[in-house]
């Protein structure tokens, strides 16, 4: 799980907060490489970001002419990061079953976020529309975790991509989102399976996130029924 010798550093420039970069800092701890992150003054630094908006991965080579790889999206950093450092298989399929969960995991989030800004009907449909959505993965991650004997892993058995993106996504609901809603807490824990908490668990104990738990702190006890 580690990069070869020659490995280059990494900067990683986000909000101070959980948000959609918890992922792209698992992997960059995990896989032990060389790496900070930085914390734009916003919106001053906006012009100065590929895409107008974070998070942004900066690769640095080392290399004589400062060139430099930048990549911007959420999910192309986590992709590019996940293949560079092994945290994916090789077979093409079983990839895209790792990275078909995170884009659900994504639709959720937005959904999440969309629907605080509507008002009266419309929220209310939108509300009920990210709920279903919210029993429907917490379903498939269950039924993935039960599948794969019950062993903290969704597949396989080794910290992977998949894990430490789901257990970012439970985390983004339970600890971040509650700034706007306050019973969101609540209700994603009632979707918490032990399944699910298993995972969690395995994830945070895994040795090569001690240093991110280290710094941020556990999950399990935010997770745990009150």
């Amino acid at each position: 799980m580690t990069a070869d010798s020659i490995t280059p550093s990494y900067v990683l420039r986000y909000f101070d907060l959980i948000g959609l970069a918890e992922t792209s800092r698992m992997l960059l701890t995990a896989a032990k490489v060389e790496w900070t992150e930085e914390h734009p003054e916003w919106p001053q630094e906006k012009p100065n970001q590929p895409f107008g908006h974070l998070p942004v991965l900066v690769e640095k080579s080392g290399a004589e002419d400062g060139s430099d790889f930048i990549l911007s999206e959420s999910g192309s950093i986590e992709r590019y990061l996940a293949r560079t450092f092994k945290f994916v298989p090789t077979d093409l399929k079983e990839i895209a079953r790792q990275e078909q969960l995170r884009d659900q995991q994504l639709d959720i989030i937005l959904a999440f976020f969309i629907q605080l800004r509507m008002v009266d009907e419309a929220k209310k449909e939108r509300r009920g529309e990210f709920d279903v959505m919210l029993d429907k993965i917490a379903e498939i991650h269950t039924m993935i975790l039960r599948n794969n004997g019950d062993c903290g892993h969704l597949f396989g058995k080794e910290l992977s991509y998949a894990d430490m993106s789901a257990y970012a996504f439970y985390k983004l609901f339970v600890i971040y989102a509650v700034e706007f809603d306050a019973d969101i807490r609540s209700l994603v824990k009632d979707k918490v399976t032990p399944q699910i908490l298993n995972l969690i668990r395995t994830v945070e104990s895994d040795p090569l996130l001690e240093e991110h738990v280290a710094k941020k702190g556990s999950f399990v006890a935010h997770i745990l029924p009150e």
